[in-house]
């Protein structure tokens, strides 16, 4: 299974940065037996292995080989790869632009490297369909992309709707090989105009097809703004004193180098 990690963004929220903002300091980690700072990105990456991917694809802009420097081709069991999107133009641009690596034959986990949420095992629990969503509790849905259930089937998502329906965000979700060469093939077919992958499984789910939601998502903070750099460092304190096995695993390449406001954390308990 394959693991797509859009980071082409520029990260505007958080500027100014001397380096690309999946890259931010965020917690630390242990790394043969002494902590080390953790980009934000690795939060990710770990639950994109544990929920079953081994290789991992990276979306960068031309300007991020600092990412490529820092990971190189390999993170703890996954091995990567790296796919240039040469203009930040949307979610969909860059999901689709991995499908030069990824190919028409596998699995695929989608999440946001910006992010920290929990549980870390999450992702695990999304079924084997065309397309499931991983849920996360809001207290601010209007900023994310609510997602509205009729029982687990997904009906709509609102994207940055004001009066959204929902209190459920989507954090990251899966979708089947098949799953992936429809939503492609729909995404072109709608001349590639859809920028939001909410906007994108709205047409999906008019054209006949199905996605399923999951809450097993408790906590989830936006890490692109410095109200949520600060609430991320306080909620991984608060999970690695009460939870150490939360802390990110070591991986075997360490670096000596290290779109619209949000709240910073958009959790509570499921």
């Amino acid at each position: 299974m394959w693991g797509i990690v859009p980071a082409a963004g520029r990260g505007s929220r958080i500027q100014p940065l001397a380096f690309s903002k999946e890259l931010l300091p965020v917690g630390s980690r242990s790394d043969k037996g002494l902590d080390r700072p953790c980009a934000v990105s690795e939060y990710l990456i770990e639950r994109l292995i544990l929920g079953g991917a081994d290789k991992i694809c990276f979306v960068i802009s031309p300007g991020k080989s600092d990412i490529l420097e820092y990971y190189g081709d390999r993170y703890g069991s996954a091995e990567l790869a790296y796919v240039v999107q040469p203009q930040a133009s949307g979610l969909c641009d860059a999901v689709f632009r991995a499908s030069t690596v990824v190919g028409d034959h596998e699995s695929v986990l989608v999440g946001l490297p910006d992010t920290v949420w929990f549980p870390k095992t999450a992702l695990s629990t999304l079924p084997d369909a065309d397309l499931s969503f991983l849920l996360f509790p809001v207290d601010h849905p209007e900023f994310f992309d609510a997602v509205v259930l009729d029982g687990e089937r997904v009906r709509e998502i609102q994207v940055k709707q004001a009066d959204a329906e929902s209190t459920w965000i989507w954090g990251a979700f899966r979708m089947s090989a098949a799953g992936f060469r429809d939503l492609h093939l729909l995404w072109k077919q709608r001349a590639c105009r859809d920028e939001y992958f909410g906007t994108l499984v709205n047409g999906y789910i008019k054209a006949g097809g199905c996605g399923i939601g999951v809450k097993a998502g408790e906590s989830y903070v936006d890490v692109g703004t410095l109200n949520g750099y600060r609430t991320a460092m306080a909620l991984l304190t608060d999970a690695q004193s009460a939870r150490p096995e939360n802390r990110p695993a070591a991986a075997p390449f360490v670096s000596e180098d290290v779109e619209k406001s949000s709240p910073a954390t958009t959790g509570g308990t499921a």
